[in-house]
């Protein structure tokens, strides 16, 4: 009789924090810059350099901590972390092993039962990040761009409490969403400011003893860190059904391949050689410190959803949707505060928001129109001072460049022309050019109204209310 097994997942996740500048010095941090531009003596580790920590990263890392339901650390400190690699420029990396900022807290995630699950957090620590190597295989060597050196990072370390890559994702994104509400970090895992290293073993099940653990580093996409999770789980199993057995390492994930291949043995916290960093104060968070950091703290997703059901009585999907991004929910809410029309504002946002978004591979975050004008296109739709499709091209208009509907209505002469005799006039021509049809609809082909009113909405360039268009051609056929 085959044994049966189940996984056992904890998660290391590191999230780039949203500030200007870097951890310990005033360099900038944006994302994309030429190779090595944004440097100095601090953060390329040079002789005599003093670190200097940016309050905002204390602040944040804080902020995050309480929305993940830790105990604060008051009393905290900096270690170093000893190990050499090309990309980490003083041969150590500013960490806390320690005095973490943030230590036993947990994230409530629904299971795929739907059911209420909490993954505990042991800790969540402040750190410093390491350079980026650039691999040449042309030149046939390896150069170096220090412009990610000491950008500041918050590692938040699970504990061993999922069991499957579902609840991996299901904890990730409630994860990230309460960063992006926070404003701590974008969280775009493409751009790597937001990447897991995962933990997991595999063990027959109702036993009590972890089985050997590996650990794959630096997942940056959820379907990544699924398939990497997968193959994890069904390589230790035949490991151990086979009669082997699971050794302690580091691995590295191919998606393109789909398989890992070992990289190193695992490292033990002796083996980096830890010791308080002698440059660097310890930190100290007051009461009032604390009290100002919980005040800020924003509505997150869940008390959002209950209150856009009592508030707005949009549908539960359209909720469910709108609330995945801050800036959308933000956006929402204003547009439908300032228009009295939340279903309106809601139609737009999950109809040619959506599609744009999709077409042009932008998150919502990126979205640039604002909500006066998105309540401005909703008014002018509501006056039938446009119609529909000429709604959509002044939307997507909007879309690209934040655009005043109204003006723009009014540079391009796309008013709706509501003056009945003209209309009435093109209807007559209309009806007069096209008696085939005609026939149609008189011997009953209730389809034939269709083409005459595309007909007429031709002829008016479109600047014509289908629905009086179609009104007019019954009256006079």
């Amino acid at each position: 009789m085959s044994k049966e097994y189940e996984t056992v997942i904890g998660l290391e996740v590191h999230v780039e924090l949203a500030t200007k500048t870097k951890i310990f010095c005033g360099c900038s941090t944006a994302f994309g810059a030429a190779p090595n531009t944004q440097t100095c003596p601090v953060c390329t580790g040079m002789p005599g350099s003093l670190p200097v920590l940016n309050r905002q990263v204390l602040e944040y890392a804080i902020a995050v901590g309480l929305a993940t339901d830790c105990d604060i650390t008051r009393y905290a400190k900096f270690d170093r972390k000893n190990y050499f690699y090309p990309d980490n420029p003083q041969n150590y990396q500013i960490s806390q092993l320690y005095l973490p900022i943030c230590h036993d807290g947990g994230v409530e995630i629904t299971t795929q039962e739907g059911g209420a699950k909490t993954v505990g957090i042991h800790e969540i620590h402040m750190e410093e990040d390491a350079g980026k190597l650039i691999h040449d295989e042309w030149e046939d060597c390896s150069l170096v761009d220090y412009n990610r050196s000491g950008v500041p990072l918050i590692e938040i370390v699970s504990e061993p409490d999922m069991r499957s890559a579902d609840e991996v994702i299901a904890y990730l994104e409630k994860l990230r969403l309460i960063i992006q509400y926070l404003g701590a970090s974008d969280c775009k895992l493409q751009e790597g400011s937001m990447r897991a290293d995962v933990n997991l073993s595999v063990r027959e099940k109702g036993a009590d003893r972890l089985g050997t653990r590996t650990e794959m580093k630096n997942l940056n996409s959820f379907k990544a860190i699924t398939r990497a999770i997968e193959n994890e789980t069904e390589r230790q199993i035949d490991l151990l059904a086979s009669g082997g057995q699971v050794v302690q390492e580091t691995r590295r994930w191919d998606d393109a391949k789909g398989e890992s291949y070992a990289m190193r043995s695992k490292e033990d916290a002796q083996d980096y050689r830890y010791f308080p960093d002698p440059d660097l104060v310890p930190i100290v968070v007051s009461e009032e410190m604390l009290a100002q950091i919980r005040a800020k703290q924003p509505e997150f997703r869940d008390e959002k959803r209950r209150r856009y059901r009592e508030e707005y009585g949009i549908p539960d999907y359209d909720i469910e949707i709108i609330t995945e991004s801050k800036h959308m929910a933000d956006l929402f809410e204003a547009a439908a505060d300032i228009s009295g029309q939340p279903k309106k504002v809601s139609n737009w946002l999950m109809g040619e928001t959506l599609r744009l978004l999709k077409e042009k591979e932008m998150d919502p975050q990126d979205i640039r129109f604002s909500p006066e004008h998105l309540a401005g296109l909703i008014a002018l739709t509501d006056a039938k001072a446009i119609n529909s499709s000429v709604a959509k091209e002044v939307f997507e208009a909007m879309f690209d460049e934040d655009i005043d509907p109204e003006r723009y209505v009014e540079e391009k002469g796309l008013k709706t022309v509501n003056d009945e005799g003209a209309l009435r006039r093109v209807v007559e021509e209309v009806i007069a050019a096209n008696p085939q049809s005609v026939n149609d609809y008189r011997n009953g082909k209730e389809k034939a109204v269709g083409f005459l009113v595309g007909q007429t909405m031709k002829a008016m360039k479109g600047k014509a209310d289908p629905a009086a268009v179609n009104r007019m051609l019954k009256e006079l056929l």
